[in-house]
């Protein structure tokens, strides 16, 4: 498969970079929607713009890769094309499919008119008879800016998907029998993620901009729930996070994202809680753990245990600030 990456990608290319002046930039873009992203995310972003690269974001579910694609297609006002994988995902799926029962229409009617034998079919395999799936849709996209490109938990498809997908990202161009070659007018900017429920091929994560994005720091994932949920009292986020931060220490079947954290403290506004009790934990669990056996566990350890733990951990982080207010004082 001959390379797509012309001189109009790179034209594309510094489009995409040109939205950006600096790093800091991309950051404040990212605040300025809500995503709360540091240092190490905000260069990979500018770093994929500029160079036209994908970027390939790696870590537990719920810690935020999804939004990263979502918020890039807000601030380069472009269109965001989603390919959520799944076990047994084919090529064909995620490129192109005919429109059989059209098809079969349109024979009919040709047949009624009462063409010849040797006309009748000749046009059904046009693009117009074409169903355009995700990343078809990236690649010949018809509009001024190029997409964003989605490429959802890529670890749910097999190593043939895989080694499919990589050629795509090698030459964005793909070929059907019967149109022939088709070319990407414009790269899109790539995003592929990953909750890593298996090892992925190296040739895939080279073509990539590598990032394993965590669970977010105490200070960092208040700043989230005070950004996402800004009628949040002050005292309700430092409680949240706090003993977010202390479950995660623990071992859970899937210990709770950034996701499960707006959730809770969403729910928890919703029932007008000011203090976190452990039977307030008790009746909202379900908005943080996901699996029996993960609440099971936690009932079983001791909630007013768990939540010592967490006001332990509250009071050292607010006996560092003051340090750091006092020291810079």
């Amino acid at each position: 498969m001959a390379s797509g990456r012309s001189d109009d990608s790179r034209a594309v290319v510094s489009g995409q970079s040109a939205q950006f002046e600096s790093i800091e930039s991309v950051e404040k873009a990212f605040a300025e929607r809500g995503y709360i992203s540091d240092r190490i995310l905000a260069t990979t972003v500018y770093l994929a713009a500029s160079l036209g690269k994908p970027i390939f974001l790696e870590g537990e579910p719920g810690v935020g890769k999804t939004d990263v694609a979502k918020v890039m297609a807000q601030i380069l006002d472009t269109e965001l094309i989603r390919l959520q994988c799944y076990e047994g995902l084919d090529a064909n799926t995620a490129l192109y499919e005919w429109n059989y029962p059209r098809q079969m229409l349109e024979l009919r009617l040709e047949e009624a008119r009462g063409k010849s034998k040797e006309e009748i079919g000749s046009n059904i395999f046009g693009e117009s008879f074409l169903l355009k799936r995700p990343l078809l849709q990236a690649i010949q996209g018809d509009s001024e800016k190029a997409p964003v490109l989605l490429i959802d938990e890529i670890d749910r498809t097999d190593e043939e998907f895989e080694a499919f997908l990589l050629e795509v990202l090698s030459d964005f161009q793909i070929t059907i029998p019967e149109i022939g070659t088709i070319r990407a007018k414009q790269i899109p900017f790539v995003v592929l993620t990953s909750n890593r429920t298996r090892e992925l091929h190296d040739a895939l994560k080279r073509r990539c901009l590598y990032l394993w994005i965590d669970y977010p720091s105490f200070e960092k994932e208040l700043d989230i729930i005070q950004t996402r949920v800004p009628d949040i009292q002050g005292e309700l986020a430092l409680q949240i996070c706090a003993f977010m931060q202390t479950l995660r220490t623990r071992e859970f079947y899937k210990r709770p994202g950034i996701a499960e954290t707006l959730d809770w403290a969403l729910a928890l506004m919703t029932l007008n809680i000011d203090d976190i009790e452990p039977d307030i934990v008790l009746s909202t669990l379900g908005c943080v753990l996901k699996y029996k056996e993960d609440i099971e566990k936690i009932q079983e350890d001791g909630l007013p245990q768990l939540l010592e733990k967490a006001r332990a951990l509250r009071a050292r982080v607010e006996a560092q600030r003051e340090s750091v207010q006092a020291a810079s004082d």
